[in-house]
This record gives C-alpha cells, sequence and structure tokens, in this order.
C-alpha cells in the first residue's frame, strides 16, 4: 500500500491564513456592513411624512461628536391654550437657516419620520424636518 503524499508546508500555512481571513470576514466586517445597510435604510426610506404648523420656539446646533440642528414647534390650536411642543431635527444646514429666518412667525414644517435610527449621532428625534414655509402675516 502506497502513502499519501502530505501537502507542503507552505500548503498548509496557507489554508490556515484564508480561513482566518475568512473568519475575520465573518465576524467583524459583516456586521459592520449590516449595521451600515441598516443605518443607510432607516435615513433613507420615511415610515410618515407630513406638515406641522406652529411657532417654532427654538433651534440649535447641538452634539458634542456628531453635531445636529434640534428644534421644538410650539403648536397651539385656539389663542390662550397651553401649546403642545413639537420636537424635530434638522440634517441641512440650509433647511436650518430658512426656519431661523421665519422667527417669530406662524410657519409650516415639512417633515419625514425616521424610525428605528441607530444613533442619536443623526438627531435626537425621529422627525427629520425637510422644508419650512411661511403661513399667514
Amino acid at each position: 500500500m502506497g502513502r499519501v503524499a502530505e501537502p507542503p508546508a507552505s500548503q498548509i500555512q496557507s489554508k490556515k491564513r484564508h480561513r482566518k481571513l475568512r473568519l475575520i470576514l465573518v465576524f467583524l466586517v459583516l456586521p459592520v456592513l449590516l449595521f451600515a445597510l441598516y443605518t443607510w435604510a432607516t435615513l433613507h426610506y420615511a415610515y410618515s411624512s407630513g406638515e406641522r404648523a406652529g411657532y417654532v420656539q427654538k433651534i440649535s446646533r447641538k452634539g458634542w461628536i456628531c453635531k445636529t440642528w434640534e428644534g421644538e414647534l410650539a403648536m397651539t390650536t385656539v389663542p390662550g391654550v397651553a401649546p403642545q411642543i413639537w420636537q424635530f431635527t434638522v440634517r441641512g444646514d440650509a433647511t436650518a437657516h430658512q426656519i431661523e429666518q421665519t422667527a417669530g412667525h406662524r410657519v409650516a414644517l415639512s417633515y419625514q419620520q425616521h424610525r428605528g435610527v441607530p444613533s442619536s449621532c443623526f438627531g435626537e428625534t425621529e422627525y427629520f424636518v425637510t422644508g419650512v414655509r411661511r403661513v399667514g402675516p
């Protein structure tokens, strides 16, 4: 009976190296890729969209590392009644500056709701304002 020839040591080391690379791919790269894909999906597909009207009470740029525009809209139904406060996030600087320009006036804010965004780095709320228009005098 003949002996089976063993592969050279360099082939064995090469197979071990490929196995390590596959493990790194599965346990490190794949989860990061899946997290990035999930984040992209939550930021690009809106759960709902609409408009809310009221007076912008506050808008400011906040955050230690991830700077985002955060604001509050005071929505009143009848004068003299306590307003309901709606908190929102603005992703674009241009939209935030438009909102600042309408300070003191009644505005309608167009928004999209993005549920499940995995980090507050993209905004503290799930309501992202996409447009602003002045309503009334």
